[in-house]
C-alpha cells in the first residue's frame, strides 16, 4: 500500500474520535447531485480543527499510527472483528507527511492515536517516537496531541509528555458496567491510572518550574494538559451518570477537557441501540452543561438535582436552572458580584467580566448591555437595574410558564411570547426524565479512591 493510500485509510480510521473536532457532518463534494468535481469533504478529511486559549483557530493533521487492533469495542468501526482494510504508518512516513503539509502550510500541528496492534508499550513507544524525530531531527515546534496508552509504563508516559502539548487517554464509557458490556477487554480503573500518573507527573513539574532563578527549568510537561472523550448514547447510561464523571474527572484527575461524541452505529452488534441518526442534541446538551461545570461554577447536583436523570433536549442547562430557581433572581446590574451574574441566562464570562469592570468607574446602563455581549433577549427578565426589574413581565411570565412544564407548549409559548426563548435556549416543554428511586447517585460509577 503506498502513502497516500495509507494517509486515505488511516485519517477516515481517525475521524470518529472527537477530541479535537465536532461530529455529524457527512458532507461532500460529490454527494449532492453525484457528480465528481466537487471540491472539500467533511467525513474523511484527515485534517481537524482545534481552538488555542486565545480563540485561534489550528489546523490539524489527525490520524492513527495504524488501525489495527487487538480490542474488540462493540462500538468502534476498527474493532479486531471488523472486515476493513488494515495499514500501519513508519516512524518515518508520519514525520514526512506532517513536515511536508506543515511546509504547504495546510496544517498547523498532529492529531496522533492509534489501534492496540501490540502490547501497549509498543504502541505507546511508536507514538513517541513519531513526537520526538518531529522535535528533535526537523525541528518541529508544533502542536502535538499524542494518545496516552492505558496499560503502558509510567515511564513511558512521563517521556510523551515532554514531546507532545496534549495528551489524552479516552475513557469513552461513563461506567465500568458498560464499558464491561461493550468492550471487555479494556479496563477502567487501568485508563484511570493512566490519568492519575500523567496528572501527578504535570504537578511534580509544576513544582519544579517553580525553582530559584539561576537554575534553567525543564520543559513543561503537556502544557495544554490532557483530556478525555465518551461516547453518548451506546450505553444506557443516563446524563446524570455522565456529567458526575466529567465532575470528578476536572475536579480529582485536573483534565483540561473532556469531550463528547454522538454514538454513530458502525456495527449490527446486538449489545448496541438501534438508532437512526446519532443524538446530536443530547450531544450539544452535554457540552452546554461541561461549560457550566468548567467555567460557571456549576456543581453536576446543580444542573441535574435530585430525581432527574437525564437534560432536557429542549432547553438550555442553564437556562433550565434558572427557571427552576426564581428566588435567585432578579440580579441587581449594580450589586451583584461575578459569580452571581454567571448565573444569568445570556451573561457569559467575558459579559460578566466587562460589567464587574464597568461598575468601578460607574453605573452599569441596560442600554450598554448589548454593547457588553450579553444576549439582552435573553438576559433581560432576569436582570435588576438601581432595584427595578428590567422587564418584571418576562420574569413572571417565565415564572407563570414554569409548572405547566408537563404540558409542554404551553411552556414553549409564554417563553416565546415573554422574549427568553433565543438562540441555544428552545422551549423547555420537557424536562430530563426521573431518576429511579431503587437506583441511588453513583452505585456504578467508578472509584476515584
Amino acid at each position: 500500500m503506498d502513502l497516500g493510500d495509507k494517509l486515505e485509510l488511516l485519517a477516515a480510521s481517525a475521524r470518529y474520535d472527537a477530541s479535537c473536532a465536532s461530529s455529524g457532518s457527512s458532507r461532500s463534494g460529490a454527494s449532492r447531485d453525484g457528480r465528481p468535481g466537487g471540491i472539500g469533504a467533511t467525513s474523511p478529511a484527515g485534517v481537524c480543527h482545534s481552538f488555542t486559549g486565545d480563540g485561534r483557530c489550528v489546523s490539524l493533521l489527525k490520524v492513527l499510527y495504524s488501525n489495527s487492533c487487538r480490542k474488540d469495542c462493540a462500538y468502534c468501526a476498527n474493532r479486531a472483528s471488523a472486515d476493513i482494510p488494515r495499514a500501519s504508518f513508519t516512524v518515518d512516513e508520519l514525520a514526512r507527511l506532517t513536515i511536508g503539509f506543515y511546509r504547504r502550510n495546510y496544517i498547523e500541528g498532529l492529531f496522533l492515536s492509534s489501534g492496540i496492534f501490540a502490547d501497549p508499550d509498543i504502541v505507546m513507544e511508536r507514538l513517541i517516537e513519531v513526537a520526538r524525530v518531529l522535535r528533535e531531527r526537523e525541528r518541529f515546534y508544533g502542536y502535538i496531541h499524542l494518545k496516552a496508552i492505558p496499560g503502558c509504563g509510567e515511564r513511558l508516559l512521563r517521556k510523551a509528555g515532554l514531546y507532545a502539548d496534549r495528551l489524552s487517554a479516552n475513557i469513552e464509557l461513563p461506567t465500568a458496567s458498560s464499558l464491561a458490556r461493550l468492550a471487555p477487554q479494556k479496563s477502567g480503573e487501568e485508563i484511570l491510572a493512566a490519568m492519575r500518573s500523567m496528572g501527578q507527573a504535570e504537578a511534580e513539574n509544576r513544582e519544579d518550574r517553580r525553582r530559584p532563578p539561576g537554575r534553567r527549568p525543564p520543559p513543561r510537561f503537556a502544557p495544554a494538559g490532557q483530556s478525555t472523550q465518551l461516547v453518548v448514547g451506546a450505553s444506557s447510561d443516563d446524563d446524570w451518570t455522565i456529567l458526575r464523571l466529567a465532575g470528578a474527572l476536572y475536579g480529582r484527575l485536573g483534565l483540561r477537557r473532556v469531550y463528547y461524541s454522538a454514538f454513530v452505529p458502525v456495527s449490527s452488534d446486538p449489545r448496541l441501540p438501534r438508532v437512526a441518526t446519532p443524538p446530536l442534541v443530547r450531544e450539544h446538551r452535554l457540552y452546554q452543561a461541561d461549560w457550566l461545570l468548567r467555567f460557571y461554577g456549576f456543581k453536576p447536583e446543580e444542573i441535574l438535582p435530585e430525581g432527574e436523570t437525564d437534560l432536557s433536549s429542549d432547553i438550555d442547562p442553564k437556562m433550565a436552572w434558572a427557571l427552576a430557581h426564581p428566588e435567585f433572581f432578579p440580579v441587581d446590574l449594580d450589586r451583584a458580584d461575578y459569580g452571581e451574574l454567571l448565573r444569568v441566562p445570556g451573561i457569559g464570562v467575558v459579559g460578566a467580566g466587562r460589567i464587574v469592570s464597568t461598575r468601578r468607574s460607574g453605573h452599569v446602563r441596560p442600554e450598554d448591555l448589548q454593547r457588553m455581549g450579553i444576549a439582552l433577549k435573553r438576559a433581560r427578565g432576569f436582570l435588576a437595574s438601581g432595584g427595578r426589574p428590567l422587564d418584571s413581565l418576562g420574569l413572571e411570565e417565565a415564572r407563570a410558564a414554569r409548572p405547566a412544564a408537563a404540558g409542554g407548549p404551553d411552556w414553549a409559548h409564554r417563553l416565546a411570547a415573554a422574549g427568553i426563548g433565543g438562540p441555544g435556549g428552545g422551549s423547555p416543554g420537557r424536562r430530563g426524565a426521573r431518576r429511579s428511586a431503587e437506583a441511588p447517585r453513583g452505585q456504578r460509577e467508578f472509584s476515584f479512591v
